[in-house]
């Protein structure tokens, strides 16, 4: 098994990029839900996964809806600044997915509804309205990571 990233409709190549080297780094896999705000050539993407990309899992989808249908048996936790309850808050397990939303504005509010019982937040001062996506996709994963022991990574 393996934990997994689902960006949902992302619009930054770089962030992406930045997140699939990340994934590539801990064995996670990587869901990209359309419609993307960068072509999958794009040399900002690519640059940013530099030459990492041939050890990334990496699976597109046209809704959000069917990844939730191709794995209805996975647990999803979904980050946002308008969650209570911090992703140290949660214990995760392998298999589990993590659920950003597109840079601008975030998951949709049905989206954070539906998954209302496991939405968390970063901690941050009032300085700023969030951090940038691949770092808060990066410390979600080492989170779920550390909760496991680490394995397989050395």
């Amino acid at each position: 098994m393996a934990l997994h990233i689902v960006l949902v409709e992302p619009e930054i190549p770089a962030n992406t990029g930045n997140i699939a080297r990340t994934c590539a780094a801990t064995g996670t896999h990587l869901h990209l839900v359309r419609p993307l705000g960068f072509r999958t050539d794009d040399a900002t993407l690519k640059r940013a996964g530099l030459d990492y990309w041939h050890a990334v899992h990496i699976e597109y989808h046209d809704s959000f809806a069917e990844v939730l249908e191709k794995y209805a048996d996975g647990r999803f936790f979904y980050a946002t600044t308008k969650a209570d309850k911090r992703y140290s808050d949660f214990t995760f397990r392998d298999g589990d997915f993590f659920v950003f939303g597109k840079e601008t504005k975030g998951l949709s509010p049905e989206i954070l509804e539906a998954g209302k019982e496991t939405v968390m937040r970063m901690p941050m001062s009032e300085a700023v309205r969030s951090l940038n996506l691949s770092n808060s996709a990066a410390i979600i994963v080492y989170e779920a990571l550390r909760q496991m022991d680490f394995p397989q990574l050395f």
